[in-house]
């Protein structure tokens, strides 16, 4: 697997279409597909359900890297498991029994992430991570799209690269939030290997050419 790994983030399309905005993913090289799921609640927006994960699934050979942005994460986890997610990340700050239902994740053959807000440092999830397929960072407050990044969130990136090497898991750490390529070499540097992005990738008039671009950092 060649890293970094880019995964255009849906929240950012045009959902009027969405099977036009995969299929641009699918020509564009990335490797991913991030859905973002909210619920109005845990973030101030409502995005979509397991039917269109199912409906899209079929349109893809992507990973598709399901992100709930939602509380009670644990009565959503088995409807996204069969509607085709391939990774289910849920918020640490979110749930009381965050181990639960990493193992639940599993049980259902997915990959298990877990993510944390701009205002959650990397200590509040720091036990889990034995138990983690990946850690997503968010670097702006989760909601919307088209925000600028948060640059002492990168500070965890790099406190995660760190215990990740000290404790030698396998975990993948993800980034969300304002990158493009200005911020993009940021988040590498400091020890990302899945760069989301939704605003630079759906405005770019050439998606392959950045997600090139991207990639060559």
């Amino acid at each position: 697997m060649k890293y970094p790994l880019i995964a255009p983030s849906l929240l950012s399309a045009d959902f009027s279409h969405f099977a036009a905005a995969v299929a641009a993913i699918e020509a564009s090289g990335a490797e991913w597909l991030h859905l973002d799921v909210m619920d109005g609640q845990f973030v101030p927006n409502l995005t979509f359900g397991p039917k269109l994960v199912a409906d899209l699934r079929s349109q893809s050979s992507a990973v598709f890297d399901v992100h709930l942005m939602t509380y009670t994460p644990e009565n959503l986890v088995a409807a996204f498991a069969q509607a085709g997610a391939d990774y289910i990340t849920f918020h640490g700050e979110a749930v009381v029994h965050a181990h639960r239902l990493l193992g639940h994740i599993r049980t259902l053959g997915k990959k298990a992430g877990i993510s944390i807000v701009p205002s959650t440092s990397v200590s509040g999830i720091e036990e889990l991570l034995p138990f983690v397929d990946m850690v997503l960072v968010m670097t702006v407050d989760p909601g919307f799209g088209g925000q600028e990044l948060i640059p002492s969130c990168l500070k965890k990136i790099k406190t995660l690269a760190y215990l990740r090497e000290q404790g030698q898991y396998g975990f993948l750490i993800s980034v969300d939030g304002g990158i493009h390529e200005s911020t993009a070499p940021l988040a590498l540097e400091a020890g990302a290997d899945v760069l989301v992005t939704g605003s630079a990738f759906f405005k770019a008039q050439d998606k392959a050419a950045l997600v090139r671009r991207l990639k060559g950092l």
